[in-house]
């Protein structure tokens, strides 16, 4: 069978499976509609949170960061993970022993304050909106190419099955969904990963192959019979092409130590992790869900920079200096996929000097670099030969291909040439990903609505029935309104995702954060910090994303997937200086946080 066979086959059964499972586990009140029930088991919710926390920028976009970025894109794998550890440590166990649904409601709660509960639904609802954007863009991506469908269709396709199964099943039906897409996706990574790293370098671990030398058939070949290490001949080949070293990075200090905070923190206040630690029965189990989650994830995070690596490498030897079409005397001609990518406008070469060959040098191969070689009606720009050119002019540089940063994880089996069932088993695994996520973070802003702004703030008198239509109601137009970013993105997956968890960073951290482990922090001065961080952080990346802003005018050099950092910082100071200036929190709101820091006898 041939890959978009296998394709239909695999994504079918799993979609299949997911479907089923929201059916039987469908929520039946509110309770099972936003956090489970509370009865969900340890090992089972530490499957369902590593499958919603590693989005479709784990699976899709991180080894493609890091296979363009090298060393500097290590800060996306240093801040996620380190961030888990900080969120599973410092804030879980407390959060959940404070009792509430969701984020909002602890602001709201520990706040004493309505006002309060609404500015935390803002944030809550634009961290997830700008998270959501790049989950549906994976979703995009993956169909684009395996289903051959447009990849507003894809999205579209996307929008479908998270409707039925967040709106149908709620929290309830997406844990128990999440924990299948844990195991199809985790499996769907590793299996390639270990395939490549035996083609290369002989080893049957990927974390080993990634430090060992290329001993392996494909390995050999791109070594040329001589003794070097995988990361040894990745720097080689970016020597001889112009590009900056693998192993080091061209980043200011600062800015890596601020992206890297930027993510550790905005994990911290991610609302639709957090409220993962609800859906257990007892803060022991938050503690033990947590140490499964770490497990299940460290499993990915460790591999994808060998993933990036294999594919780096495998690229760089089976396009650069190849023929496109056959020339004469030519030793190479691009592979199968090649072509078959350019399709989907996430690759595309022009031939500058006429020589017939694809040149692959550091800089832009065009004007702009578009995120799709595509016309505005979402149309491939084609030129002779069918070659794929795009209207703008070509860059001065003699770089002659673009290629898209979120097609690397889902590219690589077909670079190394592995079977077609492993190819479709990639593109189940991403969706897997992406679906997850998008899921959790549509419940988010589902629980925001229908819980925080209606029955906790504006009509407190509704029923329980009334209260979980209004839920899937606001589900169903959330879904809408991350198909609409889905499509029109602002950016690559993981660049999109490091905006949210900037946002989240800025907005929600010092409130958790004050909320719990101190007793001065009051209404005022989380509600004045909150807004100050939320807004300085978004102007910051809407003028530099979007409105033209240039790097040399970066604020200390911290670029835009950093600036949460500030934000987080000005948001503290603000609360700080707010609560001095203001009355302490009432009493019994005093007795609530020590209750909550202070274990029971």
């Amino acid at each position: 069978m041939d890959v978009q066979t296998w394709t239909f086959l695999i994504v079918g059964l799993s979609f299949v499976l997911y479907i089923g499972i929201a059916v039987w586990s469908r929520a039946g009140s509110t309770s099972d509609f936003y956090v489970a029930g509370g009865g969900v088991p340890p090992i089972a919710n530490g499957m369902a949170t590593a499958a919603d926390w590693m989005s479709a920028a784990s699976f899709i976009s991180m080894a493609g960061i890091l296979s363009f970025a090298g060393y500097d894109g290590s800060v996306y794998l240093m801040g996620w993970t380190g961030g888990f550890v900080l969120l599973a440590l410092l804030l879980a166990p407390y959060l959940r022993k404070f009792g509430k649904y969701t984020v909002p409601d602890f602001v709201g709660d520990r706040y004493y304050s309505s006002a309060a509960r609404v500015v935390a639904v803002v944030c809550a609802i634009f961290v997830s909106f700008t998270y959501v954007a790049g989950q549906m863009r994976g979703v995009g991506v993956v169909f684009s190419r395996f289903l051959e469908v447009e990849i507003h269709m894809g999205v579209l396709i996307g929008m479908a099955l998270v409707f039925f199964y967040a709106v149908l099943g709620g929290m309830k039906g997406i844990t128990y969904t999440q924990v299948a897409q844990y195991v199809v996706l985790i499996f769907a990574f590793m299996v390639p990963a270990i395939f490549i790293s035996i083609l290369l370098t002989d080893q049957p671990v990927p974390q080993f192959g990634f430090a060992a030398d290329l001993d392996g058939d494909i390995g050999q070949r791109i070594a040329g019979g001589q003794a070097i290490g995988l990361l040894a001949k990745l720097d080689q080949l970016h020597h001889e092409l112009g590009f900056s070293s693998y192993t080091r990075g061209d980043k200011s200090r600062l800015d890596v130590a601020c992206i890297t905070a930027a993510l550790m923190f905005g994990t911290a206040g991610l609302p639709h992790v957090i409220v993962r630690f609800y859906t257990v029965p007892r803060v022991r189990d938050a503690r033990s869900s947590a140490g499964w989650a770490l497990l299940f994830i460290a499993v990915l995070y460790t591999t994808a920079p060998a993933v990036a690596a294999f594919a780096r490498t495998n690229l760089v030897a089976s396009v650069a200096g190849a023929s496109y079409n056959n020339t004469p005397g030519s030793e190479r001609v691009v592979p199968g996929w090649f072509k078959t990518w350019e399709n989907t406008g996430l690759l595309a070469w022009v031939d500058k000097n006429g020589d017939g060959r694809v040149q692959y040098r550091a800089g832009s191969a065009f004007e702009g670099s578009p995120a799709f070689a595509n016309n505005t009606d979402g149309t491939p720009k084609r030129g002779r030969a069918g070659q794929r050119v795009l209207d703008n002019v070509p860059t001065a540089n003699d770089n002659e291909l673009y290629i898209d940063r979120d097609i690397i994880t889902l590219a690589n089996p077909e670079i190394a040439q592995l079977p077609a069932w492993v190819i479709a088993l990639v593109a189940a695994g991403a969706l897997a990903a992406a679906l997850s996520t998008a899921a959790g973070l549509l419940l988010v802003v589902s629980a925001s609505i229908s819980h925080d702004l209606l029955k906790r703030t504006f009509l407190p008198s509704i029923t329980d029935k009334q209260e979980l239509l209004a839920a899937r109601i606001s589900a169903a137009v959330a879904v809408l309104v991350a198909g609409y970013f889905g499509i029109r993105p602002p950016g690559f997956v993981a660049q999109v995702v490091a905006f949210a968890f900037g946002l989240a960073a800025s907005s929600f951290f010092p409130a958790i954060v004050l909320g719990i482990f101190t007793r001065w922090a009051n209404r005022e001065g989380a509600i004045l910090g909150m807004t100050v961080g939320l807004l300085f952080t978004a102007s910051y990346i809407v003028y530099f994303k979007f409105l033209g802003g240039q790097p040399e005018s970066y604020f200390l050099g911290i670029s835009p997937e950093g600036i949460g950092v500030v934000g987080m910082l000005l948001n503290a100071l603000t609360t700080w200086l707010v609560s001095r200036m203001t009355p302490m929190p009432p009493p019994e709101v005093q007795r609530i946080i020590t209750r909550v820091r202070v274990p029971r006898a």
